[in-house]
């Protein structure tokens, strides 16, 4: 009798089959088999305490899954598997069957905090979630994931993808960015957002910072809930924005504040510093040198910072290196190698991650 094809093999195999979540972009689809098995890879090593076997793209019913071997999970370690940035169904593989399982994702507001807002260069939200995954399962507060209600720190916080992946998690989430345009429009969006949603929120200070009489920054603090009886119960979370350039972060934020750093260092296009009073720099290699030891100040003994930049303009061997002249420790184990993919013809972007000691 011929050997079924391998799409139809059903052979017993412990383990489970995740299904990605579909994508509108289409060339993130196309990387997203890639990324999700280094994404499982760090999760398995980290909080699921080297659970996870053999990890491959498998084609099953002519649908394609990323699988994996392991033995049955419990409640805990499923809630884990939940936060995979591409995970869309899970399921247990037994006897050539496939046996649904639940997920948990972990989401404290509507989806649409994170999908509304449409605008040139904004980072893909699957993308944005995986980043600040592996960021914290990398950091000392890894197991803490989905119990603590940690602080996010982006220093480059544009109009504010992390800073709502942040929120959506239950977390604290404090950002900076020199653009005045992004600033205003991710302050619009978040105040109109919360009026709309009758979400429980105050707004701290919305103005002007001065210092000897000038105008330095403009700063939004808020605090807000995801329902009345957390608002009452005093589990309110923070959002903290500042107009001003990321290498004056120290001046607003206080040291060793944050849990994790997660960043979108410049494509070449987007961000930037006026380091030294000249023009706009978008050079990330530039912005790192001087910005990465105040950034580095800003983190907590054991968190992490966690970096998507554009490869073409950058060698991840140069980031790492600015990384480690500050004191933390880059990545460079084989899970943390296989983020790489294509954006477009000019960019392709990597993830770098390192972890401050203590």
């Amino acid at each position: 009798m011929p050997r079924p094809p391998a799409c139809c093999d059903h052979r017993r195999v412990p383990g489970y089959a995740l299904l990605l979540l579909p994508s509108a972009n289409r060339v993130y689809t196309e990387a997203a088999g890639s990324i999700a098995r280094a994404e499982l890879r760090v999760l398995g090593q980290t909080v699921l305490g080297g659970r996870v076997g053999e990890i491959a793209e498998t084609v099953i019913g002519g649908v394609r899954y990323v699988t994996f071997e392991a033995e049955p999970l419990d409640a805990g370690q499923i809630a884990f598997l939940s936060v995979l940035s591409s995970g869309y169904a899970l399921f247990e593989r037994a006897g050539g069957l496939m046996r649904p399982v639940c997920l948990q994702p972990r989401a404290a507001y509507d989806d649409d905090l994170l999908t509304i807002q449409k605008y040139p260069g904004k980072t893909n939200e699957q993308f944005t979630r995986l980043l600040l995954n592996v960021t914290v399962l990398s950091s000392a507060f890894g197991p803490e994931l989905l119990s603590r209600q940690l602080t996010v720190l982006d220093p480059l916080c544009g109009r504010g993808t992390t800073l709502n992946q942040a929120l959506m998690y239950g977390y604290d989430a404090a950002g900076i960015d020199i653009d005045r345009q992004d600033f205003d429009a991710y302050r619009a969006f978040i105040r109109t957002w919360l009026q709309r949603k009758r979400l429980k929120h105050h707004v701290d200070y919305d103005g002007p910072v001065r210092r000897n009489g000038k105008v330095v920054a403009r700063r939004l603090q808020l605090s807000m809930a995801a329902g009345k009886d957390a608002w009452q119960a005093g589990a309110a979370q923070s959002l903290d924005l500042v107009n001003a350039d990321t290498i004056r972060a120290a001046e607003f934020f206080r040291p060793a504040s944050a849990h994790v750093l997660v960043t979108d260092a410049p494509y070449g296009v987007q961000h930037g510093s006026r380091a030294g009073g000249k023009g706009l720099a978008r050079a990330p290699l530039d912005l790192l040198t001087n910005a990465v030891p105040v950034w580095a100040s800003l983190l907590r003994p054991g968190g992490a910072i966690g970096i998507a930049w554009n490869t073409l303009v950058a060698r991840r061997e140069d980031a790492a290196q600015i990384l480690a002249d500050a004191g933390l420790e880059p990545m460079s184990e084989p899970p943390y190698l296989g983020f790489r993919h294509r954006v477009d013809q000019s960019i392709v972007r990597d993830v770098l991650i390192a972890r401050k000691p203590g």
